[in-house]
């Protein structure tokens, strides 16, 4: 038995699995063995035999001597290779790199004159790993190839050459100090809309917010969901994060609407007025019947395109679909696979579906691709619509003076029976998802029911797929949020059948991931959000500060030891501050305390006394924040009295914190119109499923009219005269910029 648990803390070791973890209250917990024992098992070590597992572990030691070069090395500032050669050593090893740029350099080396990092004897074989220089070379992707003396080859790898820093706009590097709103799309009305927020209300809100001053609007997840299964709209649990969500099409803004005499008819009818008046009234997006008539109207509209659609439509059409390739085509031939399979009355992701129609390379899939192109080109067609029109707003943003434009965010990984997976089933991990340990917002757990990638096979296809992943959404905007960037680092996987509770860390290589984030941000041009809330490492926050990764700083989190609020001048300067998040409750809810009945309601909190305990804890927080609201001028301090009994009016607190935070010494502050129109009912409540009614609810009135509002124009006119007016940064803030 001991033996056993030797070869599996050998394992975990090798695996970068933690062996314990430190809960929200600073406790730490061990991982069972039978926890070990699932993640090695996700991570490909099944066996229970104590022999193979022996011989799995030598052999994970054994792998970096075992092969000459790795499948990826990063560089910076004249960085050396590492690569191991036999003892006794070649009298030479040739090398050719071919760049990015499509240049050419060679040179050789001898081994023996090379600087050692290292040596180890495996199987009485003796190996050395020595450092490899190679002249400067330009930031990029590049091949290195190792070739004997009488050219036989002898390995290859990618270089990744990489800036120290991520890119940063030219209005935060002269030390400016903006901001902008933060929404989820789907939440705006308009009397013209089809019931959800969609990319024409975005450019319309986009100019109408930068005449208040805004430079950015800030985004939930756009990433691709199910028009198969419309109820699933859980944006951080996209079908795929390379595409868009089809939902966010305006119909009647595609240039086929003009001339498409079915479709102009269709909507015209009384009976489809009636159905889209019907979507626009509700208080929540009726997913559903916002897809049915969307997509019945977009059917006749690629049939038109395709019947009758100009050359040059058609061209840039050839030309979306050359340039995505391959990806595209899969994307594409899932989902209408997807519809085929749920007319047919097969329900699930594509774990369920029947084994045939599993492998997009199998017989079923190509043959369907074969049958029906028209079905599976609507999809692509869909994509190249969504991008054109998402595009449009980028450009009205920029048009009305937006310095950052739209603002994006990244959802840690893919739904597991989604496009994202199925196209590349072999790069995640098998028997396990992702989630968060318990806190103090799920202290259950969370299981997010997203598949990881695994980290070997990741690497061993040289990054291709997050490089591909960070261009897809970084070339949306001007800026991108990194959900849980941590996940950089490490993720917590929970074994499948566990609970989320009984999962583990899992670590990845944080120094090349982040060497591509700043490689691919100054391609982009797009700035780098970090969204680092809960357990964050010091790892990560050292990165982060290393590699120019602003910092995602929550009003409501930033509190000292004592429960005091941080001051505005405390505020780091590299990061985005804000008042709450799609995870938190509104101002006016977080002030109330509604939020804690809701939860109560709904059965997340676990142990007894801990919904008492949140209350007496949000009476302590908001005594706090009055008294931070009233050391800046912005409420009178008398009147707060006694933070549970004090109830300003919503607007009066929500502008005074917004006041508050507009002055903080933070580059980026984000805004929410929630607190703008005091709404106290959350977007999101972690933890739940089918007991809240996630990612639907909507703002309650149409955006045309709150955003001309007086409220919102003297509001706007505030934050942009304290935004111009920073307190003096005080020594803290200086000190985590430098770290």
């Amino acid at each position: 038995m001991a033996e056993r648990g030797a070869a599996i803390e050998r394992l975990r070791r090798l695996r970068g699995i933690g062996r314990s973890f430190f809960d929200f209250r600073g406790r730490e917990h061990a991982l069972s063995e039978d926890t070990l024992r699932d993640l090695l098992a996700a991570l490909g070590h099944a066996s229970g035999d104590e022999a193979v597992l022996q011989r799995e572990a030598d052999a994970l030691e054994e792998r970096e001597w075992l092969r000459v070069l790795a499948p990826v090395a990063v560089l910076r500032d004249g960085d050396s290779v590492p690569l191991t050669v036999f003892e006794p050593l070649l009298p030479v090893i040739r090398w050719r790199v071919e760049t990015e740029q499509g240049d050419t350099l060679s040179g050789a080396a001898a081994p023996a004159e090379l600087p050692v990092l290292g040596r180890r004897r495996i199987r009485e074989l003796s190996y050395a790993r020595v450092a490899l220089a190679l002249p400067p070379l330009p930031p990029g992707y590049h091949s290195l190839s190792l070739e004997k003396s009488d050219d036989t080859p002898l390995a290859s790898s990618r270089l990744i050459v990489a800036p120290l820093r991520c890119y940063e706009p030219e209005v935060l590097r002269d030390g400016g100090r903006v901001w902008g709103t933060a929404i989820q799309l789907y939440t705006l009305r308009s009397a013209r809309n089809w019931g959800i927020g969609d990319f024409t209300d975005l450019a319309g809100f986009a100019a109408a917010v930068a005449g208040l001053g805004a430079d950015f609007v800030g985004l939930n997840p756009l990433h691709a969901l199910f028009p198969a299964d419309p109820a699933s709209c859980a944006p951080y649990s996209p079908s795929s994060r390379f595409f868009l969500n089809i939902a966010y099409i305006d119909p009647e803004a595609v240039p086929e609407f003009a001339d498409c005499v079915e479709a102009r008819r269709l909507v015209a009818t009384p009976e489809f007025q009636r159905r889209l008046a019907g979507l626009r009234d509700v208080p929540h997006v009726d997913y559903p019947g916002v897809l049915g008539c969307k997509l019945e109207v977009l059917r006749n509209l690629h049939r038109a395109f395709r019947a009758g659609g100009s050359k040059a439509r058609r061209f840039e059409f050839q030309q979306y679909v050359k340039s995505h390739g391959d990806a595209l085509e899969k994307y594409a031939l899932f989902h209408a696979i997807h519809e085929h399979l749920s007319a047919a009355g097969e329900t699930g992701g594509w774990p369920a579906w029947p084994a045939a129609w599993r492998d997009p390379g199998g017989a079923a899939a190509r043959s369907f691709l074969a049958a029906e192109p028209e079905a599976v080109e609507f999809h692509g067609w869909l994509q190249w619509i969504a991008t054109t029109q998402l595009n449009a707003a980028e450009c009205a943003a920029r048009d009305a003076g937006m310095r950052l434009g739209l603002y994006h965010d990244l959802a840690v990984g893919p739904h597991g029976g989604g496009a994202e997976t199925w196209a590349d089933r072999d790069l995640y991990a098998d028997g396990a998802t992702v989630g968060a340990p318990p806190d103090s917002l799920a202290p259950q757990g969370q299981d997010w029911a997203i598949p990881p990638w695994h980290p070997d096979a990741l690497r061993a296809c040289a990054y291709e797929p997050f490089v591909r992943l960070l261009r897809a959404n970084m070339g949306r905007g001007g800026a991108l949020r990194i959900d849980h960037v941590m996940m950089l680092f490490r993720l917590w996987w929970v074994p499948r059948g566990r609970p989320s509770a009984e999962g583990g860390y899992v670590h990845y290589r944080l120094d090349e991931l982040m060497a591509i984030v700043a490689l691919e941000s100054h391609r982009q041009r797009c700035l780098v959000i970090g969204e680092d809330l809960g357990t964050v490492p010091s790892e990560v926050r050292a990165a982060m500060a290393r590699h120019g990764l602003y910092s995602y700083r929550v009003l409501l989190f930033e509190r000292d030891g004592e429960g005091r609020f941080r001051r505005p001048g405390d505020y780091p300067r590299r990061a985005l501050a804000t008042a709450s998040t799609h995870d938190l409750p509104p101002l006016a809810s977080f002030w109330t305390g509604s939020d804690i009945d809701l939860r109560e309601r709904l059965g997340l909190y676990p142990e007894p006394g801990q919904a008492a305990r949140e209350r007496a804890g949000r009476a302590a927080a908001r005594d706090a924040l009055w008294d931070a609201l009233a050391a800046e001028g912005l409420v009178e301090p008398d009147t707060a009295a006694d933070g549970a009994t004090v109830s300003p009016p919503p607007e009066t607190l929500a502008n005074a914190v917004q006041c508050f935070l507009a002055r903080s010494a933070s580059a980026v502050l984000a805004l929410q119109p929630e607190d703008w129109l005091g709404v106290d009912t959350p977007v999101n409540v972690p933890g739940t499923h089918e007991a809240y009614l996630n990612w639907a609810r909507k703002l309650p009135a149409d955006w045309q009219q709150w955003v001309a509002s007086t409220p919102v124009r003297a509001l706007a006119e505030a934050v942009c005269t304290a935004r111009q007016h920073p307190p003096p940064g005080s020594a803290e803030s200086e000190k985590i910029d430098e770290v």
